[in-house]
């Protein structure tokens, strides 16, 4: 029963039919060209908010650069960390990378202006205001640069009640207003909150009602 549950409580993985686009429509179509077509701009560079959405586009980015037959892979930016030699390098959060990084990450802006890669870049800001090597932010900024904006109430609410239709379960509108006033509103921890209530309402075999999902927002305090 217990590895049931495991496998039902599998967090569907990030594409772009999951993803809600709300403002940020420009942002998928540019790159699902550059996962697709060989004609599209090469560097993509998208700056927003914590919790907007850049890493669930880079992941669905590289799913659909590999379904698309390219060698493609999502790199989190960290100190050390190696950026593969690939057709596609999605890299998350630009900003953690060390000198070892920003050298490896202009050869791989370097390949793309050559046209055998292409490349996918987060950070927290605009390429200009990166603390950077110039020569990096300059290729960054010269290639596709968008802003990825945060979802507003309605389009958290759809997306809400989407992520509860790929899992399988109603979820009332009454627990998702319950949920955002009283829960923090970024959507990897409303998603995060959403798992865990499908989670407790299989476990308990409950339906998902406000008052499962207030036992459920309590559990950190009973700990």
């Amino acid at each position: 029963m217990n590895q049931l549950v495991l496998a039902l409580q599998e967090p569907p993985a990030p594409t772009f039919d999951n993803f809600v686009p709300g403002r940020n429509a420009e942002v998928v179509a540019a790159l699902q060209a550059l996962a697709t077509r060989p004609d599209a701009e090469r560097v993509v560079y998208l700056w927003g908010a914590p919790a907007s959405g850049r890493t669930h586009l880079l992941a669905a980015l590289v799913e659909s650069a590999r379904q698309a037959g390219l060698e493609a892979a999502l790199v989190a930016g960290a100190a050390g960390v190696t950026l593969p030699e690939v057709t596609l390098l999605a890299l998350d959060g630009v900003e953690r990378l060390d000198a070892a990084g920003e050298r490896a990450l202009f050869n791989a802006l370097n390949r793309a202006r050559d046209g055998t890669a292409r490349v996918a870049v987060s950070g927290p800001c605009p390429p200009a205001r990166l603390r950077l090597r110039e020569d990096v932010t300059t290729r960054l900024g010269g290639g596709l640069v968008f802003e990825v904006h945060p979802l507003s109430d309605e389009e958290k609410i759809a997306a809400l009640e989407a992520r509860a239709e790929e899992r399988g379960f109603a979820l009332p509108r009454e627990a998702i207003q319950y949920l955002l006033a009283r829960s923090p509103r970024d959507m990897a921890t409303l998603f995060a909150v959403l798992d865990r209530l499908d989670q407790r309402s299989i476990e308990r075999h409950r339906p998902v009602t406000v008052r499962l999902l207030r036992e459920v927002l309590e559990e950190p305090m009973r700990r």
